[in-house]
């Protein structure tokens, strides 16, 4: 298992690059990261040599009885408000072939969770991967760390 530093989150996106051709498995834990508005998503993209995915993802982030669906990255829902503070684990499996799975589950205030997953296909090898939050937000506060596998 290799690890990231810890990053803080903050600004409009966090890239790790370097990601091991061998990697079967990375965890991304996500602790007390917030945006600096209402903005509810974010995304995960993954990327290759030529650049990111931005399309071609079956994906979704569910809360409560609503959610969403994504096909421009691996969603995960950050509560659509300021003050929450999302706390958990997306999970990215490599399948073979540049085929990938992911599934997610957190916290993102007190009373509330989230969970989802979905799939994509890449068209060469997988050495980076960025976060990004939706709708004009920034990340304001948090840590983000990757582990691989």
């Amino acid at each position: 298992i290799t690890e990231s530093s810890l990053i803080t989150a903050s600004g409009t996106e966090v890239d790790f690059g370097s990601i091991p051709s061998t990697a079967k498995r990375i965890t991304i834990i996500f602790k007390g990261v917030s945006l600096n508005g209402d903005g509810e998503n974010s995304i995960i993209q993954l990327g290759t040599s030529s650049g990111l995915k931005t399309s071609g993802y079956l994906s979704n982030s569910h809360y409560g009885g609503a959610g969403q669906g994504r096909t421009d990255g691996f969603a995960f829902f950050f509560g659509g408000g300021a003050g929450n503070l999302v706390s958990g684990a997306l999970v990215i499996y490599h399948l073979g072939s540049n085929k990938y799975s992911s599934n997610h589950s957190a916290k993102y205030n007190q009373n509330n969770g989230l969970f989802g997953g979905g799939d994509v296909t890449l068209g060469g090898t997988l050495d980076r991967l960025r976060i990004r939050p939706d709708g004009g937000t920034t990340f304001d506060a948090g840590e983000i760390k990757l582990f691989i596998e």
